[in-house]
């Protein structure tokens, strides 16, 4: 364990020598000269009209950018064919069923076996937990980190503390399966972008790790990159400053690597990692069934995924293109392929819908530096408020006026040598937080309805019967019944005081002995 007095977080080193400190004359000089040959000198145009603090601040910024490399990054993201462009039919086929398997389809000693196979990987503690949490609440109505978001269930938890209180059970049924008398840790590395960082660790001090030991939650920041004109002209914020944006949840591998992260993971002898979005619910953290089916696969890399509901859902599918697994948005797959039936189980052949719910070994972790020159990039075309040069003005446009430049984390499928794609109960696992409250659809409304929901499926499953009290206002159509993942992770320790009793609505159950109290 790494002992830490204060919040453990890891920023990338940036080591500058004195021949190259930007605060020396010669550095300007040299910084000019390069960006100059890069075709990006237009960055120093007012330099000589900023103070000396903000000379330095532009300067130290040029100096830590790899320009050449962001030059490289556009040409190949706007050179390379979209595969939207492309025949895509023709390049895809369905998984191998050899690397998939369906917990919708496997028998309960099958599950109970891998769920076996993991509860060991975690007990020796070998297994980590990577949450990707740099978006901000936006589209929810707030300024918050998303994982601060409170989707107003009975207890008030937030997303970054139901998580949290699933890794905390989990540490504990991995002890009590194995015998373990020592402690048992599931470090849990939390991602963050540069905006959400500040808010992040203090949410997790003010609520004092949600029960977790610090020494545990260890945060880092994700990358950015500079945004670019359709020309690959390097945008500025102000005349001191570049527009920069996050490198989207495919930075991560990057992070990983620059904040010292992997290095982390390497020091406690950490060998699997569960990596997952904040914004989802239902997900079940370190899943040990999900480990073990992985590991018991010898998989380097793996994803979770869903049943399409239909052809047409909007939703990316874990696929082969080019004989490499990959994930293929829903707008590159013609009608023809979207509605095509896997004769075996009557199931689309593309229909496995990828959820940002993924297995790695640290192994693999460390290989991403070797293939990450040969990663896609991706355009995303927005409205950038930014510096006119001509004119020395900050402009905010009406129009589109310039690109993000992104990767998305399953960008490195197509170089895993042993992929695992596991098919889970949607209703069970993913419930996203996407759109603003009252939308209807992948919001805060749904997802508190699903949490219920599952919740209510705990207490019959467990052999109860819950009865809707006539104060339960059932908001989303749901019984009020929310049980702590303190209490239960997934579902598990209930039956030997539930079954053959009842349970009366609204009720929140944070301890075993609220369940007592409850039942009758």
């Amino acid at each position: 364990m790494i002992a830490a007095t204060t919040p453990l977080s890891i920023k990338t080193p940036k080591p500058v020598s004195s021949e190259t400190s930007p605060s020396t004359p010669l550095s300007y000089h040299l910084i000019k000269e390069r960006y100059q040959a890069a075709g990006q000198g237009h960055l120093l145009t007012y330099y000589d009209d900023l103070s000396e603090a903000d000379q330095s601040t532009l300067l130290h910024q040029l100096h830590h950018l790899n320009v050449e490399r962001v030059n490289r990054i556009h040409q190949k993201a706007t050179t390379c064919p979209s595969p939207m462009l492309t025949n895509q039919s023709a390049l895809l086929a369905p998984l191998p069923e050899e690397c998939f398997d369906s917990i919708l389809e496997a028998s309960s000693d099958k599950v109970s076996e891998w769920q076996t196979f993991g509860l060991k990987q975690i007990a020796q503690n070998k297994v980590g937990v990577i949450l990707l949490a740099g978006g901000q609440g936006t589209r929810l109505g707030s300024t918050a980190p998303k994982g601060c978001y409170d989707i107003q269930l009975p207890s008030s938890k937030s997303l970054f503390q139901l998580q949290a209180e699933r890794i905390f059970k989990l540490q504990a049924l991995a002890r009590e399966q194995e015998g373990v008398t020592g402690e048992v840790i599931i470090p849990w590395y939390v991602m963050t972008s540069g905006p959400t960082r500040p808010a992040t660790v203090k949410f997790f001090e003010e609520n004092d790790y949600f029960g977790l030991s610090q020494d545990n939650v260890v945060f880092f920041e994700q990358g950015t990159l500079p945004c670019l004109t359709f020309d690959g002209r390097i945008m500025m914020e102000s005349k001191s400053q570049i527009a920069v944006a996050p490198d989207g949840n495919g930075g991560v591998y990057a992070a990983l690597r620059g904040t010292g992260v992997l290095a982390n993971m390497a020091e406690r002898k950490i060998e699997y990692l569960h990596a997952y979005c904040v914004d989802n619910g239902l997900v079940r953290v370190a899943d040990p069934v999900f480990i073990g089916y992985c590991v018991s696969k010898n998989a380097d890399c793996g994803a979770k995924v869903v049943r399409k509901k239909s052809p047409e859902e909007p939703v990316g599918v874990v696929c082969l293109r080019n004989a490499a697994f990959n994930v293929v948005e829903y707008s590159e797959i013609d009608d023809e392929v979207a509605n095509r039936i896997n004769p075996r189980n009557g199931q689309l052949a593309f229909g496995a819908g990828n959820i940002a719910n993924h297995f790695y070994t640290v192994d693999f972790l460390n290989k991403v530096e070797s293939f990450e020159g040969d990663l896609e990039y991706h355009i995303a075309r927005k409205k950038i408020k930014s510096l006119d040069i001509s004119t020395g003005e900050v402009v905010a446009p009406k129009q589109v006026n310039g690109m993000k430049l992104e990767m998305f984390v399953f960008d490195v499928f197509p170089f895993t040598q042993r992929m695992a794609v596991f098919e889970v109960d949607r209703r069970e696992e993913f419930s996203p937080l996407k759109n603003a409250p009252g939308t209807g659809e992948d919001c805060p409304e749904t997802s508190r309805r699903d949490i219920l929901q599952q919740h209510v499926r705990f207490i019959e499953n467990a052999g109860g019967k819950i009865v809707v009290g006539g104060d339960d206002k059932q908001l989303e159509g749901a019984p009020t019944i929310e049980i702590s993942p303190l209490v239960s992770y997934s579902g598990e320790g209930l039956s030997h005081l539930v079954s053959g009793k009842s349970i009366k609505t609204p009720v929140l159950i944070s301890s075993l002995e609220d369940l007592e109290k409850a039942l009758f």
